[in-house]
């Protein structure tokens, strides 16, 4: 009975044996024949793979990442060819910025102008980056005159005829860029009037080094010559041994008005003369002379005209000017007016360089009354008749007067006499019919200098424009525009908010953003 249930139990075990050696055998041919169909078949299986959907998903978006940023760049790049104002500017200077004062002139002109630049644009672009600048400016002018402004190129050497219409300008030098003109009157602005260069570098190397660009504000005078019919005529009287008045004269021919020099040995104010001015003479005016500009202020009972009298810093003798300025309630003084008080100073190795205040007079149309004028060694203005004359501009009660005959013994503590000093000042006629003639005396020459009136920082220009202005019966204030420097390489922020703003995304959200995506993605990754 043992020996039987062991056999049945070999057989048995050996049925399994051979069971289990089928199945080894089974599964090693099932094992086999994937990886033979997997070898002719295995980048189809691999299409219909996970791994392979997701690849595909993600090289689509790329590619459709990649069309969206070009079609992206093509319709902004038409944009802007269309819109030049819709280009950001974040340069230090706003280099490729209009000026606000811009903007509001050329919305607002009436009449149709042309800007012909003597070149063709991609010439005029490749001169260099000013120049590139220069034609985005322009460009944002014609933008901004809603249709009044058309800007052309011409290349000068495949129309040399162009010479001809406009024989005004000297074509002798090759320095004529552009041409601004409305209807019959034209303007011609050459290298000079647009760009301030490095005159040593030219001299030397025969090239232009441009260090700044003023054709924003060449392009706007000239726009305002060309648009303005009648032009306020103003007679520079000469023959004195006067200061230089090219800056003032600038000035004036800048704002459209007519400046003439006028000998008064030889001849006479003009008639049609609004303006008369007597700029720095060193010698005093005889006797026939005083008696010709008295004449021509009165003009017969009429009035209507404006004398401006600027003296020279040195003390000289005038009695026949001093007799003149005496009929309109003025004296102007010897000696120079010094400020104590050090908020007043524009350098602290100066008491003679210094902001002075305004009046009630003139200051209503001045872009921003709260920038200062500022006078240097300037002349005290004493109202002799203040039933005739007023002050326009005064110093502090810190201010003193140094006296010429000073020794080494003066203190200036002895100068000061605690009231305001006038530093300018006016005298007015009037008749029954409300038209007057005005004197004007402003006591210090170095004010109106070029090396002054650039400075933004200071009113000086935008002051004497918007008196000239008034008196001519003008509504159009001087135009007074900074020239665009691209030498800084900064971002042109300065106010607190922007910078923290810009701070906070770039420095915090971004980086931030990018480290949380990454950690997703690696997490999402490795969890697969």
């Amino acid at each position: 009975m043992s020996e039987l249930k062991k056999d049945t139990v070999a057989e048995n075990t050996a049925e399994v044996k051979t069971k289990t050696d089928d199945d080894k055998a089974a599964k090693t041919e099932k094992t086999e024949k994937p990886k033979k169909d997997k070898k002719k078949g295995g980048f189809k299986n691999f299409l219909k793979s996970r791994k392979a959907r997701h690849g595909s998903i993600a090289a689509a978006i790329v590619a459709i990442v990649i069309a969206l940023v070009i079609v992206l760049n093509i319709v902004v790049s038409l944009l802007v060819g269309r819109f030049p104002n819709m280009v950001l500017d974040f340069t230090k200077e706003s280099s490729f910025a209009l000026e606000n004062d811009t903007i509001d002139y050329v919305s607002h002109i009436d009449k149709d102008i042309t800007i012909t630049v003597l070149t063709t644009e991609e010439k005029f672009e490749g001169s260099g980056a000013y120049y590139i600048q220069a034609n985005k400016l322009l460009e944002k002018m014609e933008s901004a005159s809603n249709g009044k402004i058309k800007l052309n190129y011409i290349d000068l050497s495949s129309n040399p005829s162009i010479s001809q219409k406009y024989a005004d300008a000297d074509w002798s030098k090759n320095s004529n860029m552009m041409i601004v003109e409305c209807g019959d009157q034209y303007r011609v602005l050459t290298i000079d009037d647009c760009f301030e260069y490095d005159k040593d570098y030219y001299s030397q190397y025969g090239t232009y080094y441009v260090t700044s660009s003023l054709v924003e504000q060449a392009v706007v005078t000239a726009i305002l010559n060309v648009t303005t019919e009648d032009k306020v005529v103003v007679d520079m009287i000469t023959g004195n041994q006067e200061q230089d008045s090219t800056a003032i004269k600038t000035l004036l021919q800048n704002n459209a008005y007519q400046v003439n020099d006028v000998s008064l040995a030889t001849g006479d104010l003009d008639e049609d003369a609004k303006f008369a001015i007597l700029y720095a003479p060193s010698v005093d005016l005889d006797e026939s002379t005083v008696e010709k500009i008295s004449k021509w202020l009165d003009n017969d009972g009429k009035y209507g005209r404006n004398l401006i009298f600027i003296p020279t810093e040195n003390n000289v003798d005038t009695p026949n000017i001093d007799s003149l300025l005496n009929e309109w309630g003025m004296q102007v003084n010897p000696g120079y007016v010094y400020e104590t008080s050090t908020d007043r100073l524009v350098s602290n190795s100066s008491p003679y360089i210094f902001t002075v205040d305004y009046t009630d007079y003139y200051t209503t149309g001045l872009k921003n009354p709260n920038i200062p004028v500022v006078t240097l060694f300037a002349r005290s203005v004493t109202l002799s008749d203040s039933s005739v004359s007023h002050a326009l501009l005064t110093t502090s009660t810190s201010a003193g007067i140094y006296p010429t005959d000073a020794d080494d013994t003066w203190n200036y503590k002895n100068g000061i006499t605690g009231e305001n000093i006038n530093v300018a000042a006016e005298g007015v006629k009037s008749n029954t019919d409300n038209a007057s003639s005005k004197v004007v005396v402003f006591g210090s020459y170095s004010m109106f200098t070029s090396d002054i009136m650039s400075y933004n920082s200071f009113n000086n220009s935008g002051y004497f424009m918007n008196m000239i202005n008034t008196l001519a019966d003008k509504d159009d204030a001087g135009i007074t525009i900074e020239g665009k420097s691209m030498q800084n390489a900064e971002l042109g922020i300065t106010d607190a908010t922007t910078k923290n703003t810009l701070f906070v995304i770039f420095v915090i959200v971004v980086p931030v953003a990018v480290l949380v995506t990454g950690i997703v993605m690696w997490l999402r990754r490795r969890n697969k």
